[in-house]
């Protein structure tokens, strides 16, 4: 099966693979929660074979593991795991970035400004951090930063890992970690900006890595 590649699902299996996406980075369905498709086919509306399509991605997102004959169960979440997603993400992303600033046309420029746009526009309103509201800016926003890097494979594993980040953002969250600092989302935000429109490489990918590390960091503070 071709791997569904946008968040607007074509099909059954596609729709079935979104939605299960979304309640293990929400936490609605739990660490480690054994997942039966006699079950799970009620609750998202789709066959016993549609589904199992979607849980064969998930398992490829490493979001869902595969135990044998026994089925399958929502990837378990450690420190440990925390830590190597974020050395990695860091590795992957700030190498990314630098080589979208190198070779960023004036089109890639217009868009990373309409995605910081729309980032700032839903962080300042309201309830602006609140996930369902930011979390689709935050990601057009990350998209955009590395749009000009010519690695498909980077983008895609890419694409991977900041799933598992948002998963950590929502137990971040429900710990209250992200309640036990002062952060200004907005403006680490608008330090990578300001450094990657002005094609400062390095300036960029240290806003960038002190951006991704912070949420580990504050599960690993809160934690301790």
């Amino acid at each position: 099966m071709v791997r569904a590649t946008s968040d607007s699902p074509r099909t059954l299996s596609e729709r079935a693979y979104f939605n299960l996406r979304q309640d293990i980075v929400q936490g609605l369905l739990a660490p480690g929660e054994r997942l039966r498709v006699e079950h799970l086919k009620d609750r998202y509306d789709v066959g016993a074979g549609t589904l199992r399509e979607a849980l064969a991605l998930l398992v490829s997102d490493a979001l869902v593991t595969v135990e044998g004959q026994r089925g399958y169960r929502v990837s378990e979440i450690s420190l440990g795991d925390l830590k190597d997603l974020t050395d990695t993400r860091v590795m992957l992303e700030t190498e990314a970035l630098r080589q979208s600033i190198r070779h960023g046309s004036p089109q890639w420029e217009a868009e990373l400004t309409a995605a910081f746009d729309s980032l700032t526009q839903a962080e300042l309103q309201r309830g602006g951090l609140e996930p369902s509201h930011w979390e689709p800016a935050n990601k057009r926003f990350h998209e955009a930063l590395i749009a000009a890097h010519r690695s498909p494979w980077s983008k895609h594993l890419l694409g991977i890992l900041y799933r598992h980040g948002e998963r950590y953002r929502h137990v971040a969250i429900r710990m209250g970690a992200t309640q036990s600092v002062q952060r200004d989302v907005h403006e680490e935000h608008t330090s990578i900006y300001i450094a990657a429109l002005a094609r400062q490489e390095a300036r960029a990918a240290l806003a960038l890595e002190s951006h991704i590390r912070l949420t580990c960091d504050l599960l690993l503070q809160h934690t301790a």
